[in-house]
């Protein structure tokens, strides 16, 4: 019974997050800061989120095969490969590794 009212205030959340979103005045958007702020938070978000799942393993944090597919992933961005290109580096090199007991 804990997971349903779990749910159901994940359900309230969203949907009061979504209200509060469509109840704010359109000349608030419309502030450089805002503007700013709305352009880098999924990128803060993200990266946060590839961190998380790249360098720990439940409460530890760890250095292993996927670490070395996002630097691989990272050097290919860097060399401006196509987003494909990117996706197949790290998934060869973590790959890689993971064979090779890494």
């Amino acid at each position: 019974m804990n997971v349903w009212i779990a749910i159901a205030l994940t359900v309230v959340g969203c949907y009061a997050v979504k209200l509060a979103g469509l109840l704010v005045p359109a000349g608030v958007l419309e502030r450089p800061p805002v503007r700013r702020l709305a352009a880098l938070l999924p990128v803060a978000l993200l990266a946060a989120l590839t961190a998380q799942q790249t360098f720990s393993t439940g409460h530890a944090l760890v250095l292993d095969a996927r670490a070395a597919g996002l630097a691989a992933a990272g050097l290919a961005l860097l060399l401006r490969a196509p987003f494909l290109l990117v996706v197949a580096a790290a998934v060869v090199v973590t790959a890689g590794v993971r064979a090779l007991g890494g």
